[in-house]
């Protein structure tokens, strides 16, 4: 990922077009939001906000658009973790781990629809509730989803993060968790970064020892969702788990 050539200053630092602080009120990334609410602010002033602190010759407000042209988009900087966020110049640890804060919080309310019970009956309700969490990662994560009998999700974990094409998973692992919750039934997920929703050989053989292994433990495994973007593929429905 290319990176900005970028050194931290404060907010209402000198820029080549003037100072935030100088701009009308209007203009003001958090004066705007104060007196027009959220939803007139561009994803730039809503980054600058969150940035705070603009870059050497430019304020926050130029910082925030600079950074949104180097990463190609809110999207594509929203896949960047916390390394590869403080990797690029002019952010910095404080910087990154706000930002990574602040895109998996909204991942998280984009997943959740605030109920109290959480239930996967179908692929369509695994990829709803995981498909914001998972489908912007560059990285490939894996989850485990430990289920009861009615398949009520008790609790869900991330068991690995890999590279780009694939991520190492620890069959005992898995096993020992779902135990631990208690489960009588689990659910596998799994990112293609690709944007490729085809199952791999390795995800096929993967999701093979896990259903022998569940199968010994007395665990169903109802099924295994790969998130590819905005995109799907369940092997339940392609009769992968047989």
């Amino acid at each position: 990922m290319s990176t900005c050539n970028l050194k931290e200053i404060p907010y209402e630092s000198e820029s080549q077009n003037g100072r935030v602080r100088n701009l009308l009120p209007e203009e003001q990334p958090r004066e705007k939001l104060m007196q027009y609410g959220p939803d007139v602010l561009t994803d730039a002033e809503l980054l600058a906000i969150l940035l705070r602190s603009g870059s050497k010759g430019m304020n926050v407000l130029e910082t925030s658009r600079a950074l949104m042209k180097q990463t190609s988009g809110i999207h594509k900087l929203a896949r960047c973790d916390w390394d590869e966020m403080r990797s690029i110049k002019g952010i910095g640890s404080v910087k990154a781990v706000t930002l990574v804060a602040a895109f998996e919080l909204a991942r998280r309310v984009n997943a959740h629809d605030g109920s109290e019970e959480v239930v996967f009956r179908n692929p369509e309700q695994a990829y709803s509730y995981f498909g914001p969490m998972l489908r912007d990662l560059n990285k490939e994560v894996f989850v485990l989803v430990s289920m009861n009998s009615a398949k009520r999700m008790l609790r869900y974990h991330r068991i690995s993060t890999g590279g780009t094409n694939a991520t190492i998973v620890d069959v005992p692992e898995i096993m020992r968790l779902a135990i631990m919750d208690r489960a009588r039934s689990i659910l596998l997920l799994h990112n293609h970064p690709s944007g490729n929703t085809e199952p791999s050989r390795s995800d096929i053989s993967l999701t093979r020892q896990i259903v022998k292994s569940a199968a010994i433990m007395g665990l169903h495994v109802c099924d295994h969702v790969i998130v590819a973007g905005k995109k799907y593929t369940s092997f339940q429905a392609r009769g992968l788990l047989r």
